[in-house]
């Protein structure tokens, strides 16, 4: 996957070294649902994430390396 370096720059708060760039499974919370490519629901297997936020009975990812793999990749 290509990333743009300056996104990577802007995601401070990542505690996992960026292993969802450095892990050839891509492990990574599962968005469940999109909205506009701005908006994402997650199902978040880190219960500690710092971008995870929770909404309602829903989690949402402000993790700008996880949302730009997911509108680039779909993953």
């Amino acid at each position: 996957m290509e990333i743009d370096k300056e996104l990577i720059e802007k995601t401070t708060k990542c505690k996992k070294s960026f292993g969802c760039l450095n892990n050839d499974q891509h492990i990574l919370c599962k968005v469940e649902h999109c909205v506009s490519n701005k908006v994402h629901f997650v199902k978040c297997s880190d219960n500690f994430c710092p971008y995870r936020m929770s909404f309602g009975y829903s989690d949402v990812c402000n993790c700008p390396m996880r949302k730009e793999i997911f509108n680039k990749y779909k993953i």
